[in-house]
């Protein structure tokens, strides 16, 4: 196996880890935790949230809107009410998640208060931890930080009532501070750009506090800081059974701490397959503008997703990036609120062309699938389909865009977690079946060919 001198220890990599296809069928594995029509296998059961996007109806699936509800609460209701006089609701949709229901203005008050108090970072963080061997990529940062910050916890390994609310406040609290400072670090580090470190400013929502440290000049607008604040909302929670949400159950069941816990999650949503996609929505999207001379010429843009459905353009994959979803079928609603908040920020701009050019994509996929595969499937759009345009109408760097959800997935993650400890009890431990020998000589060193 030595070539050049170097051990290949790569060469048979794909064939060593090669398993036999039909053993998934032969032996009826869920692979992915997926039943043979796409929908979830059920791993558990919750209170914190529903995702519902069909019906099963004489064991057949059947298409329906989207919906999704936080312990009940539908999130149109929360969010969806354009003449709403909240001014932010991140904070009031994580006390829901938390607490399981709707605070009195007095408890959102103190629960504000709580979250504002925590964003301060241990003497030194910053320099020693944030600024010292930053890792290239945000989320990884987000991670090394939430398990640094075990260290500075007297308490860490506690599992009481009292500690796992600590430790979920906290993070809720810091991450959006940690992800920003480490933006300008990583730019700093690899691009030679400079080390920008504001102060939070007490008393401002998380949005505004995001803004505020994000921002050069630290200026921002209110309609920027409340979108910004529904974009927190629609990312806050999505079900027990979402990789990164799942990956919270499993880890808790272990018994370990809520540190572990909270950076195998953040590991989890870096994945190009789940927080990561929102990357690829936007790289597609830049390829679509960049090829497409007029946008506006829906024939010419369902040209270019032929191509992209052939395999003949972007990434070769034939996906149409954000849109379908493993769950929802004829509409996704966090798509839904966040098209209409994009249309708003973008009316009367220079990026309203390509607000009708997403449109167009979004109408003309279904079709464009259809007439070249053959197959109708109910598709919509994913959240992912506009939630990187309005970041980027809001100067928010690409970079950002998944610590941005991660940041907003704490609140969900940290309520699965509570309500593993309470009502799990067992260990997650599903079985796998072996398929290659289960018995082979052993051969003594010196005989080995």
């Amino acid at each position: 196996m030595a070539t050049d001198g170097k051990l290949a220890l790569y060469e048979n990599f794909m064939a060593i880890n090669s398993v036999d296809a039909g053993g998934y069928e032969r032996f009826d594995v869920k692979r992915g935790l997926r039943n043979a029509d796409g929908t979830g296998v059920i791993a558990g059961i919750t209170n914190v949230s529903n995702v519902h996007g069909y019906v099963m109806s004489d064991n057949v699936k059947v298409a329906d809107e989207g919906h999704l509800t936080y312990r009940g609460y539908d999130v149109y209701d929360l969010l969806g009410d354009e003449g709403s006089n909240r001014c932010f609701g991140f904070e009031e949709v994580a006390y829901l998640l938390l607490m399981g229901s709707l605070p009195t203005q007095e408890q959102l008050d103190r629960f504000v208060a709580e979250i504002d108090s925590q964003r301060e970072l241990p003497d030194g963080f910053t320099a020693s931890m944030i600024m010292r061997d930053t890792p290239p990529d945000i989320m990884n940062m987000l991670a090394r930080s939430a398990l640094l910050l075990y260290a500075y916890d007297n308490d860490a390994e506690e599992r009481s009532a009292e500690h796992e609310i600590h430790a979920a406040l906290s993070l809720i609290s810091r991450l959006p501070r940690i992800m920003v400072l480490s933006y300008y670090a990583v730019r700093a580090r690899y691009a030679n750009e400079s080390m920008i470190m504001h102060r939070f400013v007490p008393g401002q929502s998380t949005a505004e506090t995001i803004l505020s440290m994000l921002r050069p000049d630290r200026s921002f607008t209110p309609e920027e800081a409340r979108t910004l604040d529904i974009m927190l909302c629609l990312h806050a929670e999505h079900g027990g059974g979402n990789n990164s949400t799942f990956t919270t159950r499993v880890l808790t069941s272990s018994d370990t701490d809520p540190y572990s816990t909270y950076a195998a999650a953040l590991g989890s949503l870096k994945g190009r397959k789940h927080g990561g996609a929102n990357h690829q929505v936007r790289a597609m999207q830049a390829e679509i503008k960049q090829a497409v001379k007029d946008w506006s010429n829906e024939d010419e843009v369902a040209a270019y997703l032929a191509k992209i459905v052939n395999k003949q353009a972007y990434d070769k994959s034939g996906l149409v990036y954000g849109m379908g979803h493993a769950v929802y079928t004829k509409s996704d609603p966090r798509a839904v609120i966040c098209k209409r908040f994009a249309s708003q920020l973008a009316e009367g701009t220079e990026f309203e062309a390509e607000f009708k050019l997403l449109e167009s994509i979004e109408r003309l996929a279904p079709q464009v699938i259809l007439q070249e595969k053959g197959t109708s499937k109910d598709m919509c759009a994913n959240v992912d389909m506009y939630s990187g345009f309005v970041y980027s109408m809001m100067g928010i760097p690409d970079e950002l865009f998944t610590p941005l959800f991660a940041c907003a997935r704490m609140p969900g993650w940290a309520a699965h977690r509570f309500e593993e400890i309470v009502s799990g009890k067992r260990i997650i431990r599903p079985a796998y079946k072996v398929v290659g020998s289960l018995h082979r000589e052993y051969v003594p060193i010196e005989q080995r060919g």
